[in-house]
């Protein structure tokens, strides 16, 4: 089943021309579907006073519709967010005469300067993203990963978790660490978009009905996986990269948030040396992070003001 998650951003409730509202929290979903093919958008619902929720939205994306009504910080907040995600497939929809002379040296080497300008056509819109879910190729792997995004107890059922898959493929019957912890729990079934499948791969999204854990011992960014090499960490020795628009330098002491999957997290600058724009830093969390070495996290500084993307760091 094709299938493709798309970031939307600059708009509340501009998916609600484009698709069927569905689960929403701090975060909304909206699904298209049209045959086998489905695309999913999402909106952060309670940004901008919070930052996590757009975070946790461009986890999940493979693509983006930024729309843009004015050009003001939230622009600004966006087009690096998305850089940084590295979200390079999207579209443009320009509102209130703003032109794309206006937008082009702001979106200059970033993501965002790879996007296509689109009507705000509705239908033009969903024809463009059901094209683009058709060509997406979903790769099969023999081990997964899935970060779960909701979860709650289905009489009759039990627990069920949605999310979306990170990496590789996950299989009915597949007994799945739960990071972190000490858990495991094997999936019962998997339904995609209402509908009964033996397996999900990355980039689909997902529900899996499980056995062997409780809704009780979940939270928003519990990892279920197959895949041995993921690992947690408490503490972060590496190098970061940080966004030419911020001045100040990282200092001891600072505490940033990191967001890798869907996992949002306190992180205390305990060191920070050589060169300002990519410095070495050392970090330690008060929760453990679930990630796969040689990934990247987005940091951000939530008390930062105008300026809260701070940049991305490499996780070992």
């Amino acid at each position: 089943m094709p299938n493709l998650n798309v970031a939307v951003l600059g708009k509340a409730e501009f998916s609600k021309d484009l698709g069927k509202r569905g689960t929403a929290s701090d975060i909304t979903f909206y699904n298209l579907k049209r045959g086998g093919t489905t695309v999913t958008f999402v909106e952060p619902t309670r940004y901008p006073e919070r930052l996590a929720p757009l975070f946790y939205v461009l986890s999940m994306a493979r693509s983006a519709i930024l729309i843009v009504e004015k050009i003001d910080q939230l622009f600004g907040e966006a087009v690096l967010a998305l850089d940084c995600m590295g979200i390079r497939d999207g579209y443009i929809v320009l509102k209130n005469y703003i032109t794309e002379e206006e937008i082009a040296p702001l979106v200059r080497s970033t993501a965002v300067e790879r996007y296509t300008v689109i009507d705000d056509n509705p239908i033009e819109i969903r024809e463009s993203l059901l094209e683009d879910a058709d060509a997406v190729v979903h790769e099969e792997d023999v081990s997964g990963t899935l970060p779960v995004d909701h979860f709650f107890n289905v009489r009759g059922v039990g627990t069920v978790v949605l999310g979306n898959v990170a990496e590789g493929t996950i299989r009915k019957h597949d007994l799945l660490r739960v990071l972190p912890g000490d858990k495991n729990a094997q999936i019962r079934s998997i339904q995609k978009h209402d509908e009964d499948f033996e397996s999900a791969s990355a980039g689909e999204r997902a529900g899996l009905a499980l056995k062997g854990i409780e809704v009780s011992e979940l939270d928003r960014g519990t990892v279920l996986t197959t895949n041995d090499a993921v690992k947690t960490s408490t503490s972060l020795r590496s190098r970061a990269e940080i966004v030419r628009y911020w001045q100040s330098p990282l200092r001891e002491g600072m505490v940033l948030h990191l967001g890798h999957w869907m996992q949002y997290l306190p992180a205390r600058i305990e060191s920070s040396s050589g060169d300002p724009r990519s410095p070495d830093l050392n970090l330690s969390l008060d929760r453990p992070l679930v990630h796969l070495p040689g990934d990247r996290a987005l940091m951000t500084y939530p008390e930062g003001g105008k300026l809260r993307i701070v940049g991305t760091i490499s996780l070992p």
